[in-house]
């Protein structure tokens, strides 16, 4: 099995904080990124972990993503960077891609959707019922967020199963994907969205990788005493989450988690760029 990371939409450019150890801060501005994994693997095909931007994102990005998102978010919109045509460059046909394991929801994890309708895609099942139980807590800024051109051709929306007994690394609730043979959880990282999850994968090493999707956008929030935000992400995490109090005490045990296993654990977020250079540089 191998794992390769992708960066599958870049965003508007954030130069890291002057109280981070960075000799000249302008210099080293970078643009935000849209954080995937490609997992290629005998026995499940290519499985991807969140989508970033699809082509159709690209081609009609006000219908597909927004006006308002489009101003603040100010996407690259390069073809090359979508999952699509990544996997192609790889030596792949878009079928190969047999599962789709989302963190959670949002537009910039889920617009590579319509690039893969047979594949099925697992979500857990606090944001599957958040989205399609009208009854469900945060059903409508559920629903909002995950746009109607992501999901009109009817994804193969699949809750995992919660196995309630089940712990990683003493996060409890963890889900894992129906018909997948490696080994890949969804780790409940509540707060940001209804059922956000963070996807545990153990890589060909035998070491776990964790994508916490947006319990925390900047590396700053976990290497950082006290812990330090972004205030241009700030707006976004704000703008999005469903439970404040929730999401810090995820913050606080992904620092715990990132502090005592960081010989068996490796953490990252979706959006921060020097993270996705430091993986993407590591594995090539």
């Amino acid at each position: 099995m191998r794992i390769r990371h992708l960066n599958c939409g870049s965003l508007r450019k954030i130069p890291p904080l002057r109280e981070e150890p960075t000799a000249d801060v302008a210099a080293n501005e970078l643009a935000t990124v849209c954080h995937c994994l490609l997992i290629e693997s005998d026995s499940d095909g290519l499985v991807l972990v969140d989508t970033g931007l699809g082509t159709a994102d690209l081609q009609h990005p006000d219908r597909s993503l927004g006006a308002d998102w489009l101003a603040f978010a100010q996407p690259a919109l390069d073809p090359a960077e979508s999952a699509l045509h990544q996997v192609v460059r790889l030596g792949y046909t878009p079928q190969d891609v047999r599962h789709i394991v989302l963190t959670h929801l949002h537009r910039d994890h889920t617009g590579g959707l319509p690039d893969f309708p047979h594949a099925r895609v697992h979500v857990h099942l606090d944001e599957y019922r958040a989205v399609t139980d009208p009854t469900a807590a945060h059903h409508r800024h559920s629903l909002d967020r995950f746009m109607s051109a992501h999901r009109a051709h009817n994804p193969l929306l699949t809750p995992a199963p919660v196995e309630e007994r089940t712990e990683w690394f003493g996060f409890p609730s963890v889900a894992r994907p129906q018909d997948l043979a490696c080994e890949l959880l969804l780790v409940p990282l509540p707060g940001h969205s209804a059922g956000h999850a963070g996807v545990a994968v153990r890589d060909g090493d035998g070491r776990w990788l964790l994508h916490a999707g947006d319990a925390y956008m900047y590396h700053g929030e976990l290497e950082h005493i006290p812990p330090l935000s972004h205030p241009v992400l700030d707006p976004v995490q704000q703008g999005s989450q469903t439970d404040i109090a929730a999401r810090v005490v995820t913050r606080d045990r992904l620092r715990g988690l990132r502090r005592d296993r960081a010989d068996e654990i490796t953490v990252f977020s979706a959006h921060d760029p020097w993270e996705f250079t430091r993986l993407a540089d590591l594995t090539g």
